[in-house]
This record gives C-alpha cells, sequence and structure tokens, in this order.
C-alpha cells in the first residue's frame, strides 16, 4: 500500500524507475491537509478493507506487519505511522522527532562525543548572520528537512550567503512543500563517502562503502565523475563503519535502511548527513552491489529487516573483502554544449563488455551543457566485470569517448573559420558599432593588456648582425608611402625607418579611426613623416602625396595591411614605382572569387564556388548542389572576417544575407559574398616575398588544429614546417605558381593552402605581410638564422642586393626549434587571477605571451579562434625543452590552472537521478 504525505507533488509520484515499470500497489493513501495522525491511521485501516474486497476477501484478510520510508520525503510520516501502527519503528521521542532535520542530526552527533560540523539555523537570517560573519568561507547553506542535496549550496561570501539564504526560503521543494529553515555550516575539506547500513533493533549491518570520484572539470572544482566501491578492510573503511555506526546510534536509527554523507577531514571522518532511508538514483546501484556482495543488496535487506528476522541475521556484518565483483557507476561528464541530434556514444556505451545500465540525462532534442556540476551531468552507467582489466580499459574508453565529444552529435550551425590573427585574442580593435563577441581586453584599453617577453635569450641575439641600415645613398632624401599600416603593418613601417627612410601613411577611405590605432605593443609610438587621407579618385591622392612628400623622393609604394593592397597596387602604379599593377583583372587580385578564377585558368588547382553581389539564381544553385559543409565569406575582406563554415542550405541561406549587414573588420560593407567547396585536409600557410617576379619563401607553417569544447576545429598553435620536406616542397612550388597566376611580382604575400587528397589548394591569397602583430618575427628570425618575412619585404622594395643574397627558402634544418601555441580555455568565467602566467613565463623555451584577458575580463569555452585566450612564442635550441613546455601549457589548460575565476555559488548536488525522468525506455535499456 502507498501511503502518499501531504504536499507530494503528483510529478514525484510519476518518479519511477524503468526496472519498476510495472509497479502496482493494492490500495493508495494520499494524506490530507487536515487530516491528523489518527485520520490517517483510520483511512489506512480503510483501504486495508477495501483492498481485501477488491480480491474477494474478508475486511481482515489483509495485515499490516511494515511501515517504510520509500523516500526522503516520508521518512517522518514513517516514523509516525509505524509507531501509531505498532510495528517496527524507529520513534518519535524527544530528540528523535526530528532526526531526518540536518541541524538536529549535527547536535545529536556531537552530543555523543563524534566529530560533528560547526553550524548554525534558522527561520530568519538574523539567526545565523553571527555564524556567517565568523565562519571561514565558503560555507554551505542547505534546507534542513528537505530531500538529499536539494537546494544545497556552497556559498564563497556573505553576499552570496545571504542571497541563497532568502532564496531557500521562497522556492518549493524538490519533493513538494517549502523549506521552514535554512542550515549554514562549515564547508568539509576531504574526500567524500557514502556508507549504506541496513538494521533492526540497533543492529547495523553494513550494506556498502564508497567514494565519490570527483575531479575539476569545465572551470568547476568538483565535477562527480563517479562513484565506487571501497574494499571494507581497507584502511578507509576501518574508520568509516564505526563512525557511521556510531552516529546511527545518536540519531536512534535502530531499524531500516540508512544512506550516509560523511567526509574524511584532516582530524577524522564527519557527518555530512544521514538519509534515513536507502541509497537513492533509482536504484540504479543495486544489480553491481549484488554482484560486489555475492547475492545481496541494501534493498534485499532492507525488506528482511522489516520482514523476516532470521534472513537479516544471516548477512553478514560487512561486505565479504575482497569483493566479489569488479565495478562501478560512471557519471558522464561532458565538455560540449548544443541540441542533441542523436546520441552515438550511448549506442557504443551499451555494447562494452562491462555494460550493466544506462541512464541518459538527456534525450534527442535535449540542450547539453558542459558539465559542472550533477545537473549538468549528461547521465550515468554502471560497468561491471570480473576481470578488474577489462573493466578499466571500458572506463578509459568512456573517458575518451566524453573527452573527444563522441557521446553526442549535435544539430549543426554556422561554425567560424576564423584564422589566427591579431582580433583573435582581444587585443585587436574594432570598427565603430561593431560588437565584440567577448568581454576582453583591447588595443584600445591599453592598460589591460598583458605582455610578456623574454630578452635574455641567446636565440633572439642570432644574426642581429645581419639587419640592415642605409640602403641609398641618402635614403634620407627619400620616403617611402604605407597605406594603412596596423597590426605587421607597422613592424615593416619601422624596419624601413631603421634604414633612414621618412615614412609617409596612406589612409584609404572607410579605413576607421580604431583601426589606425591597432598597432603592435612592439612598435610603441608611431610617427610618421606626414599622413595623407586618400581623396575621391587615384589622381588628386597622388597629388596630396607628392605635394607630403615635398623635396623628398618616392621610392616605394607598400600596403601595410590588407585594407591597403587594392590602393598600394594602384598608386604604385601612378607613382612609378616598384608595383604589381593594377590593370585588367589584376585589379580585383585581392578578390577571392577572381583568385580561384586566375588558379582555374592557369590549369591549377582550385576551389569550386559561386559569388554574387545578391541573392541570385547561381548562388541558389550552387547552394543547392553542394556537398555540405560549404564556406561562405566576403570576398574583399580582412583575412578571415566574416568566414563561416555552414552545414545545410538554410544556414547558407542565412549567412549569405546577414553578411551585407554587417561591417567589416577593417571598415566598410562588404559588397559580394563568396560560397565556396569546404577543402579538407591540414591547413598550412606560405610566406613569400618577391621582387620583380623572383619569390624567396620566408617560412611554412601548418595549423594545429584539434577538436576540443564541442567544435571540431581549434587552433591550439602554428608550427613551423621543415623546409627539405616533401610536403613543404609541394606548398613550395604551387604558392609560387599561384603568386605567378596573380601576377603577385612584388612584395609580401601570405598563402592559406590545404593539402587535400588531390593536392595543394589556395583558400587564400593575402596579398600582404602576415598579420598577428609580428609576434612570430623574434621566432622566424632565429629559425632562419637571421630575417623574417618583414626585413625580407623591405629588401625586396629597398635593396636589390640584400634580397639577391636572401636564400630562395630557409635553411633545413632550422637554426632553432620553436612554435606559436594559442591557449585554449576549458573553463568559463570571470577572472580574478592569472597564475598560469606566472607559469608560462617562466618555462625554459618562453619568449613571449600576448593576451587579451586581464583581472576582470570575461573568458568563455574556446570553441573557436574568437574564445582563444592568448598566444605564446617558445623558442630554443633544445626541441625536447619546446615539447616538454608545449605539455606544460596544455597541463595548465586541461587542469583549468591558466585563471582563477569569481567564485559563485555552487550547486553541491549529491547523486541522484531526479534529472534522469521522463525519457523513452528504448534510450535506457
Amino acid at each position: 500500500m502507498a501511503i502518499w504525505t501531504k504536499g507530494f507533488s503528483d510529478e514525484m509520484k510519476t518518479h519511477v524507475p524503468v526496472s519498476c515499470r510495472d509497479l502496482t500497489y493494492v490500495d493508495e493513501v494520499q494524506d490530507e491537509l487536515h487530516w491528523s495522525l489518527d485520520d490517517l491511521a483510520r483511512a489506512v485501516d480503510q483501504a486495508k478493507e477495501r483492498a481485501s474486497r477488491k480480491i474477494g476477501k474478508d475486511d481482515g484478510y489483509y495485515t499490516i506487519v511494515g511501515c517504510i520510508a520509500g523516500g526522503e520525503a516520508g521518512v517522518d510520516m514513517a516514523d509516525l505511522l509505524s509507531e501509531k501502527l505498532g510495528v517496527l519503528s524507529n520513534g518519535t521521542k524527544g530528540d528523535f522527532a526530528n532526526r531526518r532535520d540536518k541541524r538536529v542530526q549535527q547536535d545529536l552527533v556531537r552530543d555523543a562525543g563524534l566529530r560533528a560540523v560547526r553550524q548554525a539555523c534558522g527561520e530568519k537570517f538574523e539567526d545565523v548572520e553571527e555564524f556567517l560573519r565568523s565562519e571561514q568561507f565558503p560555507v554551505v547553506l542547505k534546507p534542513t528537512d528537505s530531500a538529499g542535496s536539494d537546494g544545497v549550496k556552497l556559498c564563497h561570501s556573505f553576499e552570496q550567503a545571504k542571497e541563497h539564504f532568502h532564496h531557500l526560503l521562497t522556492v518549493e521543494a524538490v519533493n513538494g512543500g517549502y523549506n521552514t529553515q535554512v542550515l549554514c555550516q562549515e564547508f568539509l575539506q576531504g574526500k567524500e563517502y557514502v556508507v549504506d547500513h541496513v538494521s533492526r533493533n540497533g543492529v547495523h549491518k553494513t550494506m556498502m562503502v564508497w567514494v565519490y570520484d570527483k575531479r575539476p572539470r569545465n572551470g568547476s572544482q568538483f565535477v562527480y565523475f563517479g562513484m565506487l566501491p571501497i574494499d571494507p578492510t581497507s584502511d578507509e573503511a576501518k574508520v568509516l563503519i564505526p563512525y557511521t555506526r556510531g552516529v546511527l546510534d545518536a540519531l536512534g536509527m535502530r531499524h531500516g535502511p540508512s544512506h550516509g554523507e560523511i567526509i574524511i577531514t584532516n582530524d577524522g571522518p564527519c557527518l555530512v548527513e544521514m538519509n534515513c532511508r536507502a541509497h537513492g538514483g533509482d536504484g540504479n546501484w543495486t544489480p553491481l552491489a549484488r554482484a560486489l556482495t555475492g547475492s545481496y543488496c541494501q534493498v534485499d535487506v532492507t525488506a528482511n529487516a522489516y520482514l523476516d528476522e532470521e534472513e537479516f541475521h544471516k548477512v553478514p556484518d560487512v561486505p565479504p573483502s575482497p569483493l566479489k565483483a569488479h565495478g562501478l557507476e560512471i557519471n558522464l561528464v561532458s565538455y560540449s554544449k548544443g541540441k542533441v541530434k542523436s546520441m552515438p556514444g550511448f549506442d557504443v556505451i551499451k555494447k562494452l563488455p562491462s555494460f550493466v545500465w544506462l541512464s541518459p540525462a538527456v534525450s534527442i532534442g535535449s540542450e547539453v551543457e558542459y558539465t559542472i556540476d550533477l545537473i549538468t551531468s549528461p547521465g550515468c552507467c554502471v560497468l561491471m566485470n570480473s576481470d578488474e582489466d577489462v573493466l578499466k580499459k571500458d572506463v578509459d574508453f568512456i573517458r575518451y569517448l566524453e573527452e573527444i565529444n563522441g557521446l553526442f552529435v549535435y544539430e549543426t550551425k554556422g561554425e567560424s573559420l576564423a584564422r589566427p590573427n591579431v582580433n583573435t585574442f582581444g587585443l585587436g580593435s574594432l570598427p565603430s558599432g561593431k560588437k565584440s563577441h567577448h568581454k576582453r581586453s583591447s588595443t584600445l584599453d591599453r592598460p589591460g593588456l598583458l605582455r610578456i617577453m623574454s630578452q635574455d635569450r641567446p636565440e633572439l641575439r642570432m644574426g642581429l648582425g645581419l639587419r640592415k641600415r642605409m640602403t641609398t645613398v641618402d635614403a634620407s632624401r627619400e620616403v617611402v608611402v604605407v597605406t594603412d599600416p596596423y597590426s605587421t603593418g607597422c613592424l615593416i613601417v619601422k624596419e624601413v625607418q631603421s634604414r633612414g627612410y621618412k615614412v609617409i601613411v596612406l589612409w584609404t577611405r572607410g579605413f576607421s579611426e580604431e583601426m589606425k590605432k591597432h598597432v603592435p605593443l612592439s612598435c610603441g609610438k608611431m610617427n610618421y613623416f606626414a599622413e595623407v587621407d586618400e581623396a575621391d579618385d587615384v589622381g588628386e591622392t597622388t597629388r596630396q602625396l607628392y605635394k607630403a612628400a615635398g623635396t623628398l623622393r618616392i621610392v616605394a609604394c607598400i600596403a601595410g595591411g590588407e585594407a591597403g593592397v587594392d590602393a598600394a597596387d594602384v598608386l604604385s602604379e601612378r607613382l612609378l614605382v616598384r608595383t604589381n599593377g593594377a590593370q585588367g583583372v589584376f585589379a580585383n587580385r585581392r578578390d577571392k572569387k577572381v583568385q580561384q578564377e586566375l588558379l582555374k585558368a592557369a590549369g591549377m588547382r582550385s576551389v569550386r564556388q559561386a559569388a554574387g553581389t545578391e541573392w541570385n539564381d547561381t548562388v541558389e544553385s550552387f547552394l543547392k548542389n553542394e556537398t555540405y559543409p560549404v564556406v561562405l565569406k566576403p570576398t574583399d575582406s580582412a583575412g578571415s572576417d566574416g568566414v563561416k563554415l555552414c552545414h545545410n542550405y538554410e544556414e547558407a541561406k542565412e549567412h549569405f544575407h546577414a553578411l551585407f549587414e554587417i561591417e567589416a573588420v577593417n571598415g566598410g560593407f562588404n559588397t559580394e559574398v563568396l560560397c565556396q567547396e569546404f577543402l579538407r585536409g591540414k591547413e598550412y600557410v606560405v610566406d613569400t616575398v618577391s621582387r620583380d617576379g623572383e619569390h624567396k619563401t620566408c617560412a611554412v607553417w601548418v595549423y594545429d588544429k584539434r577538436a576540443a569544447n564541442g567544435a571540431a576545429f581549434v587552433y591550439f598553435g602554428m608550427v613551423p614546417i621543415d623546409t627539405s620536406t616533401q610536403e613543404a616542397k609541394l606548398l613550395i612550388n604551387y604558392c609560387n605558381r599561384t603568386l605567378d597566376a596573380l601576377k603577385m611580382q612584388n612584395g609580401p604575400s601570405h598563402a592559406e593552402i590545404i593539402l587535400t587528397a588531390s593536392g595543394p589548394c589556395l583558400v587564400e591569397m593575402n596579398c600582404r605581410a602576415q598579420g598577428g602583430d609580428g609576434n612570430w618575427q623574434q621566432l622566424a628570425q632565429a629559425l632562419t638564422g637571421g630575417y623574417s618575412q618583414v626585413e625580407a619585404s623591405v629588401d625586396a622594395y629597398l635593396d636589390k642586393k640584400a634580397f639577391s643574397v636572401l636564400p630562395q627558402i630557409p635553411p633545413s634544418p632550422a637554426k632553432a626549434f620553436g612554435q606559436e601555441v594559442i591557449l585554449v580555455s576549458y573553463a568559463e568565467g570571470e577572472v580574478v587571477a592569472t597564475p598560469g602566467y606566472d607559469v608560462i613565463k617562466k618555462l625554459e623555451s618562453f619568449v613571449y605571451l600576448e593576451t587579451g584577458v586581464a583581472t576582470g575580463s570575461h573568458v568563455e569555452h574556446t570553441v573557436d579562434l574568437v574564445t582563444s585566450v592568448g598566444s605564446v612564442i617558445l623558442l630554443h635550441q633544445d626541441e625536447d625543452v619546446v615539447k616538454k613546455d608545449i605539455a606544460t601549457i596544455r597541463e595548465l589548460e586541461k587542469n583549468n590552472k591558466l585563471f582563477d575565476f569569481v567564485k559563485n555559488s555552487m550547486m553541491m548536488k549529491a547523486v541522484s537521478t531526479l534529472n534522469f525522468q521522463n525519457l523513452s525506455l528504448s534510450n535506457l535499456m
């Protein structure tokens, strides 16, 4: 017979484990609000008679032989009613009337001379204010009489504790009803254990001892990874079992099941709380417990305790040692988020040799979050095997599935394919009106930027004697025009000035004031001979440049950034200096669509594509017939601004229209959108400098891209490639032919190429130097032994002899070892400290760290370059040192040691499957 207590919700009445789906009762009684205990006892008696008549028996056919609490909410009623009915009862006399009250529990334990928690309790905040002002934070706040860990929170400050106190008195408890008192307790430090008992007449039988596997993940300090059985003869169990039995005696718990949560602190075991009912979790642990003991679990022995005294006494005092099987309960952990489309990982788990049971907390259509507590766990499973090695292998495989985000396939959405540039790490500037994707420092608020550089490194002094000074007899009488210098363009300006030349800057129309301030910190304050704004026509612009130059001779016109490429080509022709020209189709060589068309015309591997200044039949036909995913990008934007990977027609169409509505990162608006096939393969960068059609390769790099945080393509770094390798030879040859096809005869270029199954294919050719604030310059100089693309670019324009002696390709092997490491966050929150930076700058191979993340910044899980958290340059003569330092950085990331975050109130849910309900049975079995 089921008796439902006052306030127990209808929703909770349907919380039936899948294994009990055929559960029926002889009758049910609802305790009404106005009933007394006598009223309830009469209703129970009437229900007993009614049940007897249902099966054609006399009213007295059924006899009540026991009254057992079926859950936390029923504990008090079971004690009262069992006493009233004259069956086995824990009683309700004196203090024991409130044994379920967590405050009373601690008082009774303390009175018994056992370690108890420091605490204060009250109906009003004034009752606990003194305790909260004197106790060391964090502290735990919980309702005194709610179910298990319902509403339990770890609060890190007085303000958080006060807020949660008031919150608990206004919200409904998970089992129905409202909280009347709030308990504030010290936060116990140590491993958390569970000790399950069953008692009869004060004889306590230990059913099992478990330990929670809790680890820091996703920015949370306490993520439940599972629950493991403990051998009863272990040192831990020898301390826990007698302590727990002492607690049961102190609470007057003489009969029935109990579920004790205990932490072993530095001064011994201490009760967290005693749940005067059986272990919860839908009983998913019962098959495991029976295998571990060889025949029984807490459920079976509970029935014996109430109904069969002889069988109860046959049960061993503690489980056998060693345990009869190997197994554990695993709480699944998600390192990604999204809307679930399918759950292939669950199908794989069910096929593991050790698989027993799976209880998913999500189903198709559910939203999965990063796991930071039990509420955000996507489910749990039970594994068991007679072979411990097989079990370990299955556990390791599940953890691997989690790390590679193999549990779920999510509904797709447009995915950023942004490539590394200075704006990536919160260092760059955004045009007026364009919102940042994250709350980080930018170049505009330099006090918030962190830039650390090591100068005490021999590798950084290599080749300094190769630096050029004056190029002509009297460079002071000559001037160089640089269009839109920002990022690496500023380094080129500094290099030009170091050789004695004056520099005139031309700012093109639409280039934002913010971007003009985008100056690498290594350049300091920029000083120019003159600054000229682009006029309405090229003739007037040319006249203004000559006027600014005065008596000085203009000897070169160089693009200082992506936005200045077209102007540099046009003006260099007009100024009669070294030029790539702007005639015919080559007037639009920066156009990504034109680039691919020129490659195709030259008989080279190019990308399938379609473009439009508006939605038209050509674009629509391409997007309907091309294999997805496809790439959409503006044809003439800077680098990877607005580039997205779209997984279906609807996403592609939406992004196509969106690109015409947003401002480009360099200012102005996009005028045409390019739709292209998605190239599969490793992505490389080839940096080149040309003079009169002769191409010199300055560096070849490969992007280290991996899956992380649920995203398929997260940048982890940029690694130099030895130029003697087969891949480098293929890439250099293809890049040089591409430059010829684009008639790129002079100046720097930055090619992004993917090595597909059918050979190299251009992603895009940037007709300027590599960006990223030139943070790679010192690394490149060390790898080559003295030069980088910056110095070579100035040679190409101003020093024919110096350019002629540059090698065609960098030396092999390289003169040093190093790479750029892009920092990845596996956590999110508001930053209060950056301890990882202190570790990084002490690394033996450390050269340079630049990041926009500082105290007060908001960090998100890294899923693309927008959410990356910084860039580190490592460099050393010993390759092993570099590898070791990279591994150290990756460990800092994985263990969430880069940053300390603001500690918000944290739910401290104990293991429960309350959130596993309302799922189809097919998902569970």
